[in-house]
């Protein structure tokens, strides 16, 4: 086996070791006392309103989809900024300036689209 690897391997076993230990040492100590009161969802201070069960509007997972492509995505944008200012021995600043500029343009396109749609639009 390979040294770096076995380095590797000790160190995820022991994590792994350590966090079951930790966890199962946890189940067993901690003290248990449940009453109906403890047992109930905590809202602020607040009695809760209705049960915890209920469904959430389609909207809410669309909002949440939309985050991921229009916000998350833009990470792209780190590594290519990276690249293109550091001067890295990588392709040519033209090429990574036109790709980057196709990517905020899908980008664009997409975010027109669901604005058109009224998928940001909440009721």
């Amino acid at each position: 086996m390979n040294q770096p690897y076995l380095s590797f391997l000790l160190l995820l076993g022991f994590v792994a070791l350590n966090a079951g230990v930790l966890i199962g040492l946890s189940h067993l100590l901690a003290p248990r006392r449940p009453t109906a009161l403890k047992d109930m969802p905590y809202e602020s201070g607040m009695p809760p309103l209705g049960t915890a069960h209920e469904r959430f509007s389609v909207k809410f997972y669309l909002v949440a989809m939309l985050f991921i492509v229009f916000d998350i995505e833009t990470v792209f944008l780190i590594p290519w900024g990276t690249i293109f200012w550091g001067g890295g021995g990588g392709p040519s600043t033209g090429f990574l300036l036109v790709e980057m500029l196709v990517f905020m343009v899908i980008l664009a396109a997409g975010y027109v689209y669901v604005w058109k749609r009224g998928a940001l639009e909440w009721d």
